[in-house]
């Protein structure tokens, strides 16, 4: 049985009425238990144990420690292509908006990766848009296979794929596949996708199972806060982890916690999460799910991010760029327009740069973020895996 079929079987709305009319004393006694089922995570994410952050957040806190050390992972996203054929409405690579776009060839990947590791990392995660025009199996394996030699640790965010297109990425070296289902309301998820591939909601929700059979041995999911309920999309996300630790067992999962930022589109979230709300959500996943790592990302503002990283963070990232190119300026003589998959390219002499998917809130360098980490008592971890482990 796939994650789909579980996920048409959850007592959904049962478990989100259970969240609203818990009490205090209900909540101080559940966040005190060492095992913790899915109703009790409802019970965790209600308004009533969001008077009990101090507490939660020093539960978190002991149990981070205690699974992970002092330790924060670093990792830093490089953007392939911002060339899309999904009508998504909130992001900013959306097939119909009006933005320049381009692909990264392998050499410009390559010039990108290593002004990443002049900096540091060793762990990236390679982002493109969903095009098969521009953003093939062939080309991603390709950009991997250039990467492998010289960065430790690659992960993978891009379209959805059969496990048979996976196998070839992973044999080149890719080891991560990171994949958002963006909301688990399968109503708002049909407004949001309104063209493309991306509008198959079952296929996008079994991809972390086939991605697993391909071989991955990192597994990375999250809901983007701003679409539904955030407390909806906190029980799916926590149900679908829990589905994954116990049916793929062998692979480390991660939950990232991305709340909607402005982008090209100008597309406004529907729904709010309050800086407090995110805080109590990290605090309850990570007594839910004590040893699934949680990544925070530069959507999110320098003084919340401080605040976060010894709550229960385990991975962040750091110096951030949403648009392709953007570390080096790569690919810069290449940036174009697209219509319905035509290249028009821009007129002679312009002199652009390619649009981000996001705007980013923490700009701080990939240096003070780790200074940051160390004043905080932490390690800043830049490297935790090699293939000569596994060779």
């Amino acid at each position: 049985m796939s994650f789909v079929a579980e996920f048409n079987s959850l007592p959904l709305s049962a478990l989100l009425q259970r969240s609203r009319v818990v009490t205090i004393a209900q909540a101080r006694s559940t966040a005190a238990r060492d095992k913790l089922s899915l109703a009790d995570f409802a019970e965790l994410i209600s308004p009533a144990a969001g008077e009990l952050l101090e507490t939660l957040c020093q539960r978190s806190q002991a149990l981070t420690r205690q699974r992970f050390g002092k330790t924060i992972r670093l990792f830093a996203p490089l953007y392939l292509s911002n060339e899309c054929i999904n009508n998504c409405k909130y992001c900013g690579f959306s097939r119909d908006n009006p933005i320049l776009r381009v692909t990264l060839s392998v050499d410009d990947v390559l010039r990108e990766a290593r002004s990443l590791q002049e900096q540091g990392f060793r762990n990236i995660l390679l982002v493109a848009g969903e095009h098969p025009k521009f953003v093939a199996s062939k080309y991603m394996a390709d950009c991997v296979a250039a990467l492998h030699h010289e960065i430790p640790g690659i992960s993978l965010e891009v379209g959805p794929m059969e496990t048979d297109e996976y196998r070839p990425l992973v044999a080149a070296g890719a080891d991560g596949l990171v994949v958002y289902q963006e909301t688990y309301d399968r109503q708002i998820y049909a407004e949001m996708h309104t063209a493309g591939p991306k509008r198959n909601f079952d296929w996008r929700l079994e991809t972390p199972e086939r991605a697993y059979a391909a071989g991955f041995r990192r597994l990375g999911i999250g809901a983007l806060y701003g679409m539904a309920d955030w407390r909806y999309e906190a029980l799916c996300v926590a149900a679908h982890a829990e589905y994954l630790l116990k049916n793929c067992w062998k692979a480390q999962l991660t939950i990232s916690l991305p709340r909607l930022r402005p982008c090209a589109g100008e597309f406004e979230p529907l729904t709010t999460m309050q800086d407090r709300e995110l805080v109590q959500l990290v605090c309850a996943l990570r007594l839910f799910l004590p040893d699934a790592g949680i990544v925070l990302s530069t959507r999110e503002s320098a003084k919340l991010r401080d605040g976060l990283i010894p709550l229960g963070i385990t991975m962040i990232s750091a110096g951030s760029h949403t648009e392709p190119g953007g570390y080096t300026g790569a690919g810069r003589e290449n940036i174009h327009r697209t219509e319905r998959g035509r290249i028009i390219p821009l007129a002679e002499g312009a002199s652009e740069w390619a649009t981000g998917q996001f705007e980013i809130a923490d700009e701080r360098s990939p240096q003070e973020i780790a200074e940051l980490v160390r004043r905080l008592g932490y390690e800043p971890v830049w490297k935790d895996w090699d293939a000569a482990l596994t060779a």
